[in-house]
């Protein structure tokens, strides 16, 4: 069996690193002569697994898609993955036999169910760690703002202390940016007329470019150069010198603000859905707008191609976005069941963990005994000091053994259950977003469980074999339609149960095999049987299903959007198992 050798380490800088990549090099072709392993091919890079995207991971990925290996040897799964995305990939190659056999140096997997789920497991864990990394680096910034510092590229007109991280004016550039403040308060000049200027002085930016007319308004209305600073939209007081006076600085913004005119409103305040989706015919950016008391989506069209995408009203958008939540979450009682082996098997690895601690607690005390008895013995003179120095380095490595595996068990607990148990907790808080009327919510989950979010047009959603559930819109008092209730019941869970031919309605796309009962509308988990072993966990579900129309529809006579959502592993996987019940996995 051929196998490819992976490396990887987040950064260039090899004082940022701890484990180098010739360090893992060395380690991994040791392990390969160990365990017979022909590898074929070593890819390194140095790039951070946070995110998909990593080119020379992605052509790995590709070459074994091609058949050119079998196998991945790498010191750790989260040098392969610390994302979702490629942490799928890997499992989906696996399951479909283009991938056989992983080795690790540091963690053990064999390809069977238990071992693919172990692996998820562990890939959930990198990306547990990359975000609990992240969370306490901000815990840094934000004690770096409560004692002013800024913790950022300093602006141009002062300089960043390497040595002791703080933000030292530039005795070269500072007076150029107050000639430059002194000359716009004159109201003679524009942000263009300033460029010049600087260019004349040679004053350049941070990067040593020349300033440009829009980097010019943000350097005059930047109160950095009065001695505070903007982080992420508050405003904080600093610790650097300013190099502008106050009184200087607030003439120049009064000449700004007068040139600029009002300021409008963030728009987004008012549309949750808006900067979430993008258009599927000629890849523009999806804008909102108010007509006649209600909100409107649709593309705004300006990305110099023919576009026919029409609009989607905000209710039935809503609707299909709940339907496309549902679609991935788990409810109450599921959530419950899986919680509760979760707890069997943290209880479980408590149990065992204190057994083998205990053991290599005996033992060191063992050692530590031997060690004693050993000196005696050489001293009494019944040992030479050969074999009293070779019996003395054995039990020193057991000895140094026996603590490492201590450590070992000490720190590691249940700690690897964390993420999956967080998993479970927002997939059930799906279920509840889906039945509620918290848009903002919605929106926010999909960020993290969604990919690929468009909106394409009805024609389109037919030619990929989609199928359909129906979503009702609003009465109208205008046009009345025969057959439809008078008054809104609200929501599409009450509104889905009418079935008049004529009537006007809204196409979604809906989940594969995802059946909607018209009396609830909502999908139901009831575990039938529940089951641990050290194999597998088996959990069969009942899911209340009943037919549904799946023939696209029209909204007022117009063909409206359809809603196009992907879902990444292990999002993928619930969308996929939700249907049937089955959550054996």
């Amino acid at each position: 069996m051929n196998f490819f050798l992976y490396a990887r380490k987040s950064t260039d800088e090899d004082d940022r690193q701890m484990l180098s990549i010739e360090s893992q090099l060395d380690e991994l072709r040791e392990l390969a002569r160990k365990e017979g392993v022909s590898i074929v091919r070593e890819f390194v890079e140095s790039m951070s697994a946070k995110s998909p995207g990593r080119p020379v991971f992605d052509n790995m990925i590709k070459e074994i898609e091609r058949g050119h290996a079998e196998g991945i040897i790498s010191w750790h799964p989260d040098r392969l993955a610390r994302n979702a995305v490629d942490g799928g990939r890997i499992v989906h190659l696996l399951s479909v036999g283009q991938l056989k056999a992983l080795k690790f140096s540091t963690f053990w997997f064999e390809n069977t169910p238990q071992g693919k789920f172990m692996l998820n497991i562990a890939f959930g864990q990198s990306q547990y760690y990359v975000e609990n990394l992240t969370e306490n680096v901000w815990r840094g910034i934000r004690q770096k703002l409560r004692r002013g510092e800024y913790p950022s590229r300093a602006p141009v007109g002062y300089l960043n202390e390497t040595k002791t991280h703080t933000v030292i004016v530039d005795e070269a550039k500072a007076p150029l940016v107050r000639r430059l403040f002194e000359s716009y308060a004159t109201d003679k000049y524009s942000a263009s007329d300033l460029c010049e200027l600087a260019k004349d002085w040679g004053l350049t930016s941070i990067n040593a470019k020349a300033i440009r007319p829009n980097r010019m308004s943000t350097l005059l209305t930047d109160p950095f150069y009065v001695g505070m600073f903007r982080y992420r939209g508050e405003t904080y007081e600093g610790t650097h010198a300013a190099i502008v006076p106050n009184s200087l600085f607030e003439q120049v913004q009064r000449i700004h603000k007068r040139r600029a005119g009002p300021e409008r409103e963030r728009r987004s305040d008012g549309y949750p859905f808006l900067g979430l989706f993008g258009c599927d015919v000629c890849g523009g950016a999806i804008t909102a707008e108010s007509q006649k008391g209600h909100t409107y989506y649709r593309c705004t069209k300006k990305m110099g191609r023919p576009c026919h995408l029409k609009c989607i009203r905000e209710e039935p958008f809503a609707d299909a976005l709940k339907l496309k939540t549902r679609a991935v979450s788990l409810p109450d009682d599921g959530a419950a069941a899986v919680l509760a082996i979760f707890d069997q098997w943290a209880a479980d690895e408590r149990t065992e963990s204190a057994a083998a601690l205990n053991g290599e607690q005996t033992r060191l005390a063992d050692l530590e005994a031997r060690l004693n008895r050993l000196l005696d013995v050489y001293l009494e003179g019944s040992l030479t000091r050969d074999e009293y120095a070779a019996r003395k380095e054995q039990m020193l490595r057991d000895k140094a053994d026996a603590k490492e595996k201590i450590g070992q068990i000490q720190t590691r607990g249940a700690i690897w259950l964390e993420p999956s148990r967080e998993f479970v907790k927002r997939a059930n808080m799906a279920e509840k977003l889906s039945f509620s009327d918290d848009l903002a919510g919605i929106r926010d989950f999909l960020k993290i469980a969604g990919s690929n979010l468009k909106l394409t047009p009805p024609e389109t959603a037919q030619k990929d074999g989609g199928e359909y559930a129906r979503a009702w819109p609003e009465e109208s008092e205008a046009e009345p339609t025969e057959g439809r209730s008078s008054p809104r019941r609200g929501g599409f869970a009450t509104r889905a149960d009418f079935s008049h031919p004529k009537a006007d309605a809204v196409s979604v796309r809906a989940s594969k095999s995802l059946q909607i009962k018209a009396e609830s509308n909502r999908v139901r988990f009831a575990p039938s049987a529940l089951s641990v072993s050290d194999s597998a966990v088996t959990l069969v579900a009942s899911v209340s299903s009943g037919p549904r129309p799946v023939s696209p529809l029209k909204l007022l006579g117009k063909a409206v959007p359809q809603i196009v959502v992907e879902f990444a592993e292990p999002w993928k996987s619930v969308a996929e198992i939700a249907p049937s019940g089955d959550w054996s996995g």
